[in-house]
């Protein structure tokens, strides 16, 4: 029996790739699990009578785009947030961002670009859906390093004019997983430009944008607004999982140019899974409301001061301008893993796993990212018994 060949050589996904590494071994103490992306801060609780109050949205089929309520919820958020008005026909609701950012390169990545195979860009390291993205519609996928020396950004301004001619899309997350990296103003509007010079789509996957210290990182749609670029060159996606602790409600959003999100649109009608209807109503309660995401927000910024403490005079280390992730520097970031599980039972991601190998070797060998999710009182004590571990 025949089986396709695109996908043979996309590695292990990263957390079976960790049970393999970890599970066959004891952990070292109580475990507290800082591998995943998953927050831990309190689900509002508002949200609850919302649910009960739209149960019998559950014996009908969900409108695929997004219901009236929602759509109007997304655009008020978007124009408080970024000063940008956006009409409901630039928007799609998504089952979290995930989902689009694959589905997104399905409906707008062409059959081939200058009369050769279509290139995405993604940064390396990167979230591991830009990669089978690529794969699925038969581009090439170029891993650009985002590392320390790049500012964690990916440099995709210095790549050669005859490979940026074959780019149909550039992944681009901000603030970045895993690094906790923002792209300012500047360089947004040199991709942007970029993009417009060499014809490509920009995919903004920016799901951590509430999560900060003190400014509000710049958003693709504000910047693209601003230089008066073309609509259709750029895609931002959204979602609450990270915004509003709710990973397991499955909703998000993208919204672009008309003709892009139509196309988006038109795929998902026939291939998606619409968003459940009384999941709609619950998730426009979110976006209508701020006061959540500020509490949520303060108690990140607790936690960058509180591991900004822990590990100072750790060499190389930088707390994440944004987001919830820890990027630490360590020999070898599998053996630093299994090295903490056994002495200590935190278990966290070798950065490897986050990567592809390049001229240089893995950009993540080196690392490990952590996810600081847990309770900060939890937080402060993993991260002292991590860096008594790992820095002594």
């Amino acid at each position: 029996m025949a089986f396709p060949e695109r996908f043979s050589n996309l590695p292990e996904y990263a957390f079976p790739r960790l049970r393999a590494l970890l599970d066959h071994h004891q952990p070292g103490g109580a475990p507290i699990a800082m591998s995943i992306g998953e927050p831990r801060h309190d689900v509002p609780a508002f949200l609850a009578d919302v649910l009960n109050q739209h149960l019998d949205g559950f014996a009908k089929y969900p409108t695929n785009e997004g219901n009236a309520a929602l759509l109007a919820a997304i655009q008020g958020w978007i124009a408080r947030r970024y000063s940008v008005d956006i009409a409901p026909e630039q928007l799609m609701v998504l089952n979290g961002t995930r989902e689009g950012l694959f589905n997104a390169a399905l409906a707008l990545c062409p059959e081939s670009k200058r009369g050769a195979v279509p290139v995405i860009l993604t940064p390396n390291p990167f979230y591991q859906v830009y990669a089978v993205a690529a794969m699925a519609v038969g581009a090439e996928p170029v891993y650009v390093p985002a590392t320390d020396s790049t500012g964690y950004l990916p440099r995709y301004t210095a790549l050669a004019p005859d490979l940026l001619d074959r780019v149909a899309i550039a992944y681009l997350c901000s603030p970045g997983n895993p690094q906790g990296a923002v792209a300012d103003a500047q360089y947004w509007r040199d991709l942007i430009a970029l993009a417009e010079r060499h014809d490509f789509r920009i995919f903004a996957d920016e799901c951590y944008s509430e999560i900060y210290r003190d400014t509000p990182p710049p958003g693709v749609l504000q910047i693209a607004q601003d230089m008066g670029a073309d609509p259709e060159r750029v895609l931002s996606f959204h979602s609450l999982s990270k915004r509003s602790n709710l990973p397991g409600l499955r909703s998000g959003f993208v919204a672009g140019g008309p003709e892009s999100i139509r196309r988006v649109r038109q795929l998902r009608a026939y291939a998606g899974s619409p968003v459940p209807e009384t999941l709609q109503h619950v998730a426009a309660s979110a976006w209508n409301d701020e006061a959540h995401v500020n509490r949520s927000r303060a108690l990140y910024q607790q936690k960058y001061a509180l591991a900004d403490r822990i590990f100072a005079g750790v060499p190389s280390y930088k707390g994440p301008e944004a987001g919830f992730f820890l990027w630490l520097p360590v020999a070898d970031g599998e053996a630093a893993a299994l090295k903490l599980w056994r002495e200590t039972g935190i278990r966290v991601l070798p950065g490897a796993y986050l990567a592809r190998d390049d001229a240089q070797g893995n950009p993540g060998r080196g690392f490990i990212r952590v996810a600081m999710v847990t309770p900060i009182d939890e937080l402060e004590d993993a991260l002292r018994r991590l860096r008594n571990c790992l820095y002594k």
